[in-house]
């Protein structure tokens, strides 16, 4: 249906595409100035008009969109696909198998029963760090992954076979965020001789990272994550919208992470639940796409929907860097400035519900902990923060530890022989698509690494080190810029491609170090690269727990603990008993971006997704039927034929 008489066509090389074109709605002024995410949302209405779930009606009140007064106005929202993880979209797979089984039954074709969107399902959220520091430990875990989750792989892999618009990308392939950002989206979709916005639903809350690069999308239930696969409209509010203007640069020695968990800190103190949070400024044309990515994946923690970077050139470049095609790119750069959805430099600023404004120039080192992702502390009061947290009361997030205990220190024995007291970091884990997805910190760890080797400085024998890639294209650059040797010089070996650390599958600590943790009641500390630190979320035996980039994850893993003051006391001492300060073994902004241009390129990525789907050689060995029903197990503890499809009748 086109009431609006908006169909249109926009010509890429060889291909017509046809477009429902928002310059043709009425009212072009106003939505000129919307939110470029609402302007999304109203070609996703428009588009979608069928005079039953969706009206003209819809499109008439998004045009009228007021960001000062937007009301309590329903909004039916279509994705155009749905991203799932093996633990969350089990259950919606089971669900679909479950309908294909009911129309047997009736007597009817099974095979009708599909998803009527693209859904992809990446396997993430089971791999656990049982085994690491060793070169062994990522088959060593991947074996041990495949051995506890037989049952639910057989299933999807038979779900990959018979449904129709399914696809699985395998264990031991990468995080599904990290994955969605690098190879799954398209920013803009064609099927059916259409173009349109690429939009999604996830099963997981950080879906949103992919906001980082132009596509609208956030996390939900399962409920409605089934909805949108089986072509239903998800319902939702329309949403106010918070304008962020970033302005400036960052600082020499300050990572985008320091950026992000300031960005976090400022719009929790705002408080942005339910609401879409848009970025703005001259800044974006200087931060990179991952850097925009991770700001964006930090959304959950923030609190809103989603936090949403239009697309630019940068996202081009981005698009070009991670091997996608020149018709691809280019259908993205027309598409969106025909359809007013490509923010330009210098460019007027929507008007917003509400504004922040950050110099990002002010942004300094930072963690953030220990019990909460918004609790951001500068890397110069770590140790002062540390100590204060150990006197303060529980109700206020501390630790309240008697003063006669502070100092008490225990030695871990049965071959480790180090004394450990409150802050000892016995978890130090360079993890998560938050992180792994932005090849400047990755670089900077690697090289902090390098020089810290050279100098002769090591981890703690008591940390439990892991790198736990989002991608297998992560662990090609490390090689190709040889900064993985020296990680795994420190013990930074890979444990596994997924989620592990940051989701809590950080797999058991030595009993030894365990036996000193518990005998001397410490207060323990893990440094992560993740985005979550809720108490007991890491490990149940590290009550701190700290967010921050991966250079500082590998400092903290050399220094063995938090009590430690890394900008005025040294970091450890060199082969000839020197002592060593954090400035001397961290990169320069120049030494990582020299790297980066010399180890990552298009081709890269190409050859690393090209066989994306098929490239675990145990996951294609597991054997499975053909059968367009599931075989359904009643000794089964994990998945059971659902009882509400019992009884049904044609």
């Amino acid at each position: 249906m086109d009431p609006f008489k908006a169909l249109d066509t926009i010509k890429i090389k060889d291909s017509l595409y046809k477009i429902y074109n928002l310059r043709k709605l009425p009212n072009q002024a106003k939505i000129e100035r919307m939110p470029y995410s609402i302007r999304v949302l109203l070609e996703n209405v428009l588009r979608n008009i069928d005079g039953k779930a969706i009206n003209k009606e819809d499109v008439e009140k998004l045009i009228n969109y007021n960001p000062k007064n937007v009301g309590q106005i329903e909004l039916p929202y279509k994705p155009a696909r749905v991203l799932l993880q093996d633990f969350t979209g089990v259950p919606a797979v089971v669900d679909l198998a479950a309908m294909r089984t009911a129309m047997g039954k009736l007597g009817g074709d099974p095979n009708k029963i599909n998803p009527l969107v693209q859904v992809d399902l990446v396997v993430d959220h089971s791999v656990q760090i049982d085994k690491y520091g060793s070169s062994d430990a990522l088959e060593f875990n991947m074996n041990k992954e495949f051995e506890r989750n037989n049952e639910r792989y057989e299933f999807l892999h038979w779900g990959q076979k018979v449904f129709k618009n399914f696809r699985v990308v395998p264990p031991a392939t990468g995080i599904c965020h990290q994955v969605n950002l690098e190879y799954l989206a398209k920013c803009v979709m064609t099927n059916d001789g259409f173009a349109y916005p690429d939009t999604l639903v996830g099963t997981d809350s950080h879906t949103v990272m992919i906001n980082g690069l132009g596509v609208l999308g956030w996390g939900v239930g399962g409920i409605e994550a089934e909805a949108a696969m089986l072509g239903q409209p998800i319902y939702m509010l329309t949403p106010e919208v918070i304008g962020f203007k970033l302005t400036g640069r960052l600082s020499e020695g300050v990572t985008d992470t320091d950026l992000v968990l300031t960005v976090t800190q400022m719009l929790r103190e705002k408080g942005v639940v339910g609401k879409f949070v848009e970025y703005f400024g001259p800044a974006l044309d200087e931060l990179t796409l991952p850097a925009k990515a991770m700001i964006a994946n930090m959304g959950p923690e923030y609190g809103a929907t989603m936090g949403y970077f239009p697309i630019d050139a940068e996202a081009l470049s981005y698009l070009k860097l991670t091997g996608r095609t020149d018709e691809e790119i280019e259908l993205v750069e027309k598409y969106c400035k025909q359809q007013m959805l490509y923010r330009e430099k210098g460019s007027r600023a929507p008007e917003f519900t509400d504004v922040l404004e950050l110099d990002i120039s002010k942004v300094q080192p930072s963690l953030s902990g220990p019990k909460r992702p918004q609790d951001k502390i500068n890397l110069s009061e770590m140790q002062s923060s540390f100590k204060a947290d150990l006197n303060k009361p529980v109700s206020e997030r501390g630790f309240e530890l008697p003063a006669e205990k502070q100092k008490t220190k225990v030695l871990i024995e049965e071959g480790i022989n180090y004394p450990i007291g409150h802050g000892a970091v016995v978890i130090a884990s360079i993890t998560s698509c938050t992180n792994t997805s932005d090849p400047t910190v990755l670089i900077a760890a690697g090289l902090v690494a390098k020089k810290a080797v050279e100098k002769g400085l090591k981890t703690k024998p008591f940390v439990k080190t892991s790198l736990a890639p989002g991608s297998r294209v992560v662990m090609e650059y490390l090689k190709k810029s040889k900064l993985i040797e020296p990680l795994e010089a420190l013990g930074f070996y890979n444990t596994g491609f997924g989620c592990a650390t940051c989701i809590g599958n950080s797999g058991p600590l030595p009993e030894p170090v365990v036996d000193a943790i518990d005998t001397g009641e410490l207060v323990a500390a893990a440094v992560l690269s993740g985005n979550r630190n809720f108490e007991g979320r890491v490990s149940p035996h590290t009550k701190a727990n700290y967010l921050a980039s991966p250079p500082l994850v590998v400092a903290y893993a050399i220094a063995g603990t938090v009590d430690v003051n890394l900008i005025t006391n040294p970091i450890g001492k060199d082969k000839n008993g020197k002592p060593v300060m954090l400035k001397e073994i961290w990169p320069t902004q120049k030494e990582i971006l020299d790297v980066i241009k010399q180890s990552i390129s298009p081709k890269m990525f190409r050859e690393q997704y090209s066989s994306v789907f098929d490239s675990n050689l145990t996951w294609n060995a597991i054997e499975s039927t053909d059968s367009a029903l599931y075989e359904w197990n009643d000794a089964s503890t994990y998945i059971q034929y659902p009882p509400f499809f019992e009884n049904m009748s044609n």
